[in-house]
């Protein structure tokens, strides 16, 4: 339920106005160097502020405890923890009576009988993706020299994304976005065919971040408009390059050592100032809702470095199944 991989598992914790998120990792490699130094970077790309996103500021701080002993990995389960230090959770009172459309709000109470902590969206909200970042720069690490970028080429169905963004901002609305990850330098044969291949795996963990919708590798929903001479990637040398990469760098969902390309599809965050209409819960009748408190105009803005962070988690998990990663860390250096 809150846990995922195989060798190389990560379980997040918490809730977004609790006293805190985290995430435990198992599978790291001992005796791999790390300090609160290395998980600056992606901590403050996935930080909020910019135009567009929440101005809820956390100082979003990891505390490391735990499977870490004079700066090295000892090969245990590593737990990092963020406090959470910013909440207004009065604004969330009129929530639990009036259910936000398009959230989690509605389901979430019918599930866990009204027992879920409701305040800024509890387990459900996307600030648990701080564990995931985190174990993103764990995981980063333990798969180089494959490198991953993701980036947000287009929100609000504009390649703008300033304009849509102000558009939004004009509009009190909220708007959603396509961020594409290319992993480089990949090898030949991670992944398993069907349950376990690359796309089911890497699509299940998509999945797993707040507000994705959508997921295609390589030439995705285009390719059933193709014919097969035009999506076929002709293969150029015995490392497996080929001319074109339609097939994303995957073949029978098995690594073909091209890049690793996919792009997924984030919605529009579901808390906007525009007024909507829901069921009141307590009166039995359709209400309007205009929600209150501090949301992001557009919550793909801060999701490059989750997707970069989970593809990591995957691929990690992959190439510790594949025997690629021992399992104490000077033998990776030498």
């Amino acid at each position: 339920m809150n846990s995922f991989g195989q060798f190389f598992r990560v379980s997040i914790f918490g809730e977004s106005h609790g006293l805190g998120v985290g995430v435990v990792v198992d599978g790291i490699p001992a005796g791999m160097p790390l300090d609160y130094d290395d998980f600056s970077s992606d901590l403050d790309r996935r930080r909020s502020g910019a135009k567009g996103t929440t101005p809820r500021k956390e100082a979003d701080l990891p505390k490391l405890t735990n499977g870490l002993f004079n700066n090295f990995t000892t090969g245990a389960p590593l737990v990092i923890q963020f406090e959470n230090t910013n909440t207004r959770s009065k604004d969330y009172d009129k929530l639990r009576e009036m259910p936000r459309p398009g959230h989690a709000d509605f389901v979430a109470s019918k599930k866990f009988g009204g027992f879920e902590d409701f305040r800024g969206g509890g387990h459900f909200s996307a600030r648990l993706t701080l564990g995931i970042v985190a174990a993103g720069v764990i995981a980063k690490k333990l798969i180089q020299p494959l490198t991953i970028k993701a980036e947000l080429v287009e929100a609000g169905g504009s390649t703008n994304i300033n304009a849509a963004i102000d558009k939004a901002v004009e509009e009190n609305d909220s708007i959603g976005g396509i961020i594409e990850c290319r992993v480089s330098n990949m090898t030949v044969g991670l992944g398993e065919p069907f349950f376990n291949s690359i796309e089911s795996v890497m699509a299940h963990m998509m999945f797993s971040i707040p507000a994705v919708k959508g997921i295609e590798f390589g030439s995705g929903f285009s390719a059933a408009r193709m014919k097969g001479s035009e999506h076929n990637d002709n293969i150029l040398s015995f490392d497996g390059k080929t001319e074109t990469n339609h097939a994303g760098g995957i073949n029978g969902g098995i690594s073909n050592g091209n890049d690793l390309v996919f792009r997924i599809a984030i919605k529009p965050t579901s808390s906007i100032s525009k007024e909507q209409k829901t069921l009141n819960i307590k009166t039995g009748e359709i209400d309007s809702l205009k929600v209150e408190g501090r949301h992001d105009v557009c919550v793909a803005l801060r999701a490059p470095v989750i997707v970069e962070a989970a593809a990591a988690i995957v691929l990690a998990d992959f190439m510790l199944q594949e025997q690629r990663i021992p399992r104490v860390w000077n033998e990776i250096k030498d």
